[in-house]
């Protein structure tokens, strides 16, 4: 129990880091949008420590025996005669009566009370009636990571998708996004991920990976910086070298980016089943124009927040909503 409390203390300061940063970059117009994706993470976070502390408590249960005679040993409360030698015993300590054979001190002799044992056993019920609280808690909640995933499934199902599984850290976005420019065969500029136009076919842009995407899109971001400022709080060089250069999230202003940087569509299916649409504002520049599509999680991962990509399904006719834009 106290491995699982420092882990869960530990998620809680993550979240709570993960929370002030987006509502440092939320704005006045989205700033209430962003308040309420917080206290929802904030909400499913302690929902999942609630299960979790449920689990610990039933497989504790299989060990009650041994915590019995545990209480029984520490709770034993017996009457030692009239000697005026006996120690005071505090409520709760366990005392223990030696024969008299075996005791030097007369018969009926109390040892001093086994306060560690007493303490153990006080501290084993309170666990247990905090496991057992928390269990009755876990059994009124929603399932709210089963429904996410069901809403997402039968979106999929209905545009004819599958999932590409993509690794749940903080590169997922820009690493489902690379998928997806693969899939679709879309190259990735050079010149917005930084790099001389001539090395583009030594790096493999035809596969970017999420370093390119992250780069690409760091570098447009402050290319456009008047048009991404008003959405950062802080200075856009900063921002962008967060982009560039460590694992941070990316969330709506980055595939705003993308969207850009490739001139297509981005649509994202929510875990509420509706899509989000991401469109470049440049259309001119590709009149044919592809989509690309993303699943966004908010419930269903341990860490939080992730996006997945999609493909087309396999075995099947390529629906309407496909073919019309590919």
């Amino acid at each position: 129990m106290e491995e699982l409390e420092a882990r869960h203390k530990k998620e809680q300061t993550d979240l709570q880091s993960r929370t002030t940063q987006k509502m440092k970059t939320a704005t006045k117009k989205t700033r209430k949008k962003v308040q309420a994706e917080c206290e929802a993470l904030e909400r499913d976070l302690n929902e999942r420590h609630t299960r979790e502390k449920s689990e610990l408590s039933r497989q504790s249960s299989q060990a009650k025996p041994d915590n019995e005679r545990s209480s029984v040993e520490a709770g034993t409360s017996l009457e030692t005669g009239t000697s005026e030698s006996h120690a005071k015993i505090d409520p709760g300590d366990s005392v223990e009566v030696v024969p008299a054979s075996q005791s030097s001190d007369g018969p009926g002799h109390v040892r001093k009370p086994n306060r560690q044992k007493a303490r153990l056993a006080r501290r084993a019920a309170a666990v247990e009636a905090q496991a057992t609280e928390a269990a009755e808690q876990a059994a009124t909640m929603p399932d709210v990571r089963g429904q996410e995933r069901n809403r997402i499934a039968a979106a999929l199902e209905m545009h004819g998708l599958e999932e590409k599984d993509i690794r749940p850290d903080g590169h997922c976005l820009y690493a489902a996004f690379a998928d997806q420019l693969a899939t679709i065969g879309i190259t990735l500029p050079a010149a917005d991920a930084g790099l001389p136009v001539s090395s583009a076919s030594d790096v493999g842009y035809e596969t970017p990976d999420f370093r390119m995407v992250r780069r690409a899109t760091a570098v447009h971001i402050r290319k456009s910086a008047d048009h991404f400022a008003p959405f950062i709080e802080e200075s856009v060089e900063q921002y962008a070298r967060k982009v560039a250069e460590t694992a941070e999230w990316g969330g709506h202003l980055e595939l705003m980016a993308l969207a850009q940087i490739c001139g297509v569509k981005i649509k994202v299916v929510q875990g509420d089943g509706r899509i989000e649409i991401i469109e470049p504002l440049d259309q001119e520049r590709s009149p044919d124009v592809q989509s690309v599509w993303l699943a966004y999680y908010r419930h269903h991962y341990g860490l939080g927040e992730h996006y997945n990509s999609l493909r087309p399904a396999t075995g099947g006719s390529q629906p309407e909503s496909l073919r019309s834009e590919r």
